[in-house]
């Protein structure tokens, strides 16, 4: 029966590494759209965001398989609790993913579209490769099995947050210097908060890993968990 399980169990791990890669490739392609106003891009981000929604079911579907058929205890039940938890935070990524892409057309199709604030979106470029860098490490910690490698991606996910302040800040500043940026600058702010929501769920990824190795349910970052 163990060795079932190993196989089953390894066989999870592919199925959550693979939903990973495409959700961090969706989240790149977002942001890469956003900065570059390519329409085209997000909307196929749009359409194929059921990808992700049934990958997160399919697995759900064969976690709560295992635990019923195997029954497993300690280290082998966090394993599959770990996979349970982390699949859903990664659908909520491939979510932010996609609003974002929605808030590439409201900005493209909107009468003042052309009122951007390009300071402003090349930080936003910044925050968008260091929120993907965040994710794609989280994927690596997965791998590792290192609670060191976790404890990095959420130290990283904080400097996610500390920037999102600050851009947040600019943002306001300009849309009170020019009113025809105001609507611009709301979808701004909306694509910074789902990128930094993108960086916090790389360290709630991070604290599952840590419940995984340890058994202890821990915050990496308490207090950090807000929108903006």
């Amino acid at each position: 029966m163990s060795r079932i399980f190993d196989i089953e169990m390894e066989d999870l791990d592919d199925q959550f590494r693979s939903m990973g890669k495409m959700v961090a490739r969706t989240i790149d392609k977002s942001v890469v759209g956003f900065m570059a106003h390519d329409t085209k891009t997000a909307e196929e981000i749009i359409d194929r965001d059921h990808e992700i929604n049934e990958r997160e079911a399919a697995i759900e579907k064969k976690t709560f398989e295992m635990i019923a058929l195997y029954q497993p205890v300690t280290s082998d039940l966090r394993e599959v609790v770990t996979i349970l938890k982390a699949v859903s935070v990664l659908e909520r990524m491939g979510d932010y993913a996609r609003d974002i892409a929605y808030s590439t057309i409201r900005i493209h199709h909107r009468e003042n579209g052309d009122r951007r604030m390009p300071e402003i979106e090349r930080k936003i470029s910044e925050m968008g490769l260091m929120a993907t860098r965040t994710f794609d490490e989280i994927l690596d910690a997965y791998v590792s099995d290192s609670i060191d490698d976790a404890q990095k991606v959420a130290d990283h996910s904080e400097e996610v947050s500390r920037l999102s302040a600050t851009i947040r800040k600019d943002i306001l500043t300009s849309m009170k210097g020019d009113v025809d940026t105001i609507d611009a600058g709301a979808d701004y702010l909306v694509v910074v908060g789902y990128l930094k929501r993108t960086a916090d769920h790389a360290t709630d990824i991070a604290e599952w890993l840590v419940y995984k190795r340890s058994g202890k349910i821990v915050e990496l970052n308490p207090g950090s968990s807000s929108f903006i």
